[in-house]
């Protein structure tokens, strides 16, 4: 009884179930109708069939792998730009060369002493807070995108890169370059123009060390003082986990001679290290500029340049260089120097790594480590220390007379005082005393062409036995040449210390220090007078950062011509189908004191005589007078 009453009522609950289960089944079927009549306003109610949804599931299957793919290859360029050996080459210490001489530490005391003296480093607080506003995001993306475009141009072919007569040096080939780096122009004036170089050359420096002294600003501009006129950092900025150098950059690059206005450029510069023996450092202009509250528009802009060192690992490197640039300066370009500086001689990659080469073999012929040749008396300065300092003044005396040559352009500290019809530029500045005598300067400057090689005309000015053919202030007298110290495996790389022969009156005893200099584009004189103590103090080991130095002298390079007209053969481009420009620069101390107008003119009328006379008779000597 009781277990069928158990019976009963169990039959009784599934039943209930059933009906319970019955009436979700409805429900449910209920609710698949319902969205099956649910009409998607995008697409009307007609979703994709399964051959559809098998399709898209495939494309996003492929989209997937493409992204992936992507993904791997841009993590592998930032490791090849970034990941192999990061070294933050920006503010590190001084580096000992394979030969054990500090000669990192050896410019930063000479060009703190210079940044001391006229604050040309120091950046403007305007500059400073106006480029806090900047994107930098846009920043780092476009020096990544640079060296990434630099490295591609690295690699020379003649798709990209083809060969300009008449020496066959590289030039970009501009459909070819569009087609794989499409850029807008960034001048729109017709006068605008493009200009391209490469170059490549063995350095004697290390490369590790050389990228160090091409990345502080004032190692920059000590290695480059012919090009070089200021260089300032506005800021330095933090890659992260880019790793490398990148700063924001102002340069100002000058032709010396005051027929040539200088370049200046707002840029971006990033170095990396890529692997344990390579650097590459790519400078690249960018719009920062507009941000900038005291910066006057630039009539120049620097596409992606730069150079590759590679080290040899023998103490030297081999340097590749790049540039790049669009500019509109015709009209500021003189005539006699329009067809150098179009065909890349005055700024191209050749004139960096000439400078360079030249700079590297003069520090290896200071330091030692190059055995220097016998060419003269050596004098009163036997010493290697004293010859070392004896160098290290010469080479202040050079950037000071650049610097000199700059005051023909605007400048804070110059006055120009008149530009006659005959091409003689004079300019008054007051000199603060520091390295150069205390007062008011006066410079005299001017350039001229002669139908001769370059060689032929430097030469005849480093050849003291012929000084007295054109140097009035020797009176027709021979020189004593003191003694005689070589800078480089060149027979006219050296520097002297010359002296008027002794007459009855000691005070017309005159010293010079001079250092004459010659390299593949050009050649440069320049002079001081230096009274004997300072001679002695020098060769003694003293500071030769305390003497006084007030440089004359000259500059030589050719006029172009030779690319205007390449179809000459080379014998008759030096038979007078070409010639060479020639520049040359005279200062004297008007006074100590307070000047006068009167004293101004006194002084401007004196050395605009000895400038005229000085060079009428190079063109005499030179047979030269009656030409143009």
């Amino acid at each position: 009884m009781d277990s069928s009453f158990y019976a009963q009522n169990e039959r009784a609950g599934n039943y209930s179930l059933r009906i319970e289960n019955e009436k979700i089944r409805c429900e449910n079927l209920a609710l698949q109708e319902v969205l099956k009549n649910i009409i998607c306003p995008s697409c009307n109610g007609s979703g994709p069939s399964e051959e559809e949804k098998h399709n898209n599931l495939e494309m996003l299957k492929m989209e997937n792998l493409r992204l992936k793919e992507e993904h791997e290859r841009t993590m592998s360029l930032v490791s090849s730009y970034m990941g192999i050996s990061t070294v933050s080459l920006l503010g590190s210490k001084s580096l000992r060369n394979m030969h054990g001489e500090h000669f990192c530490s050896e410019v930063t005391t000479l060009d703190h002493e210079h940044v001391l003296r006229n604050s040309e480093n120091t950046v403007s607080s305007n500059w400073s807070s106006g480029i806090q506003e900047i994107n930098k995001p846009i920043i780092i993306e476009t020096a990544v995108s640079a060296m990434d475009e630099l490295i591609e141009l690295f690699r020379v072919n003649e798709a990209v890169w083809m060969k300009a007569p008449p020496d066959g040096r590289y030039t970009l080939h501009y459909d070819s370059y569009n087609k794989l780096f499409p850029k807008p122009s960034h001048f729109k004036t017709a006068s605008a123009r493009f200009e391209s170089s490469y170059d490549s050359a063995e350095v004697a420096m290390a490369a590790r060390h050389l990228t160090e002294m091409l990345l502080d600003v004032d190692k920059w501009k000590y290695m480059f003082p012919t090009i070089v006129m200021k260089a300032k950092t506005i800021e330095v900025h933090d890659t992260g986990c880019l790793g490398g150098s990148l700063q924001w950059m102002y340069e100002k690059m000058h032709v010396l001679s005051p027929l040539v206005a200088p370049r200046e450029f707002f840029f971006i510069r990033y170095c990396r290290q890529l692997n344990s023996s390579t650097w590459v450092m790519v400078d690249v202009s960018h719009d920062f500029i507009k941000e900038l509250q005291d910066a006057a528009p630039t009539r120049c802009w620097k596409l992606p340049s730069g150079c590759i060192i590679e080290d040899m690992s023998n103490g030297k490197s081999t340097v590749t260089w790049i540039e790049h640039v669009q500019v509109d300066d015709k009209s500021l370009t003189h005539r006699l120097y329009r067809d150098l500086v179009s065909s890349c001689e005055a700024y191209g990659a050749k004139r960096w790594i000439t400078s360079l080469q030249r700079m590297c073999e003069r520090f290896a012929f200071s330091m030692g480590i190059t055995p220097t040749p016998e060419r003269g008396p050596r004098g009163v300065i036997d010493s290697p220390d004293g010859r070392r300092n004896l160098m290290k003044l010469s080479h202040r005396m050079v950037m000071n007379f650049c610097e000199a040559l700059s005051m023909s352009h605007k400048s804070n500290s110059s006055q120009l005082l008149e530009l006659e019809n005959n091409g003689v530029l004079i300019t008054l500045r007051k000199s603060d005393g520091l390295v150069q005598p205390d007062g008011v300067i006066v410079t005299a400057t001017t350039s001229l062409w002669l139908p001769l090689a370059k060689e032929d005309i430097f030469n005849f000015l480093k050849d003291e036995k012929k000084r007295v053919q054109w140097d009035d202030l020797f009176n027709g007298n021979l020189v004593n040449i003191i003694t005689h110290i070589s800078t480089g495996k060149h027979s006219g790389n050296f520097i002297s210390i010359i002296q008027q022969p002794f007459s009855e009156s000691k005070e017309n005893n005159m010293f010079m220090l001079q250092e004459s200099s010659i390299d593949h584009l050009g050649a440069v004189i320049i002079y001081a007078p230096i009274e004997l103590p300072a001679i002695v103090s020098v060769a003694n080991g003293d500071d030769p950062m305390k003497i006084p130095l007030l440089p004359s002298g000259f500059v030589i390079s050719g006029d172009g011509l030779a690319y205007k007209s390449f179809g000459a053969s080379s014998s008759s481009t030096t038979n007078n189908s070409s010639g060479s420009l020639l520049t040359a620069a005279f200062q004297i101390l008007a006074c100590q004191s307070p000047v006068t107008k009167q004293l101004n003119m006194e002084s401007v009328t004196t050395l605009h005589s000895l400038l005229s006379s000085t060079v009428q008779n190079i063109k005499v000597a030179l047979d030269c007078s009656d030409k143009d």
